[in-house]
């Protein structure tokens, strides 16, 4: 599965807390200063196109609903985000944190504590 544009992400979001709407719906729900009906409607025929969104027709008039929920492509996009900049290595990506981020030991034992929680 392809991954999602800024914009397209943004109308994600708005799609998976609509659960599904036409293109006017998604439009209400953006901030100002809001895209060209057009604009938005081409963004969300590109995301049916890359499969993340379907519709449905009533007459003229086409629903739009996620076929992928929140938590999946959280997943999808993580695992892309690993891969891509931590070599696949969860120790890269919380060394990464620690330094970058300034983790301290309090968070880095929270980590563990969640860490071993998992495993359970």
């Amino acid at each position: 599965m392809k991954e999602l544009t800024k914009a397209e992400e943004q109308v994600m979001q708005i799609l998976w807390q609509l659960k599904e709407g036409i293109v006017k719906d998604i439009l209400a729900r953006m901030p100002d200063p809001k895209p060209a009906y057009t604009t938005v409607s081409t963004v969300v025929r590109v995301m049916e196109s890359k499969g993340f969104v379907a519709h449905k027709a009533y007459g003229t008039s086409h629903v739009y609903y996620p076929t992928i929920n929140e938590e999946e492509y959280k997943k999808l996009a993580f695992d892309k985000l690993l891969k891509t900049f931590f070599n696949d290595s969860v120790k890269e990506l919380i060394s990464y944190l620690a330094k970058e981020k300034k983790l301290n030991i309090t968070d880095l034992a929270e980590l563990i504590l969640l860490s071993e929680r998992g495993k359970k």
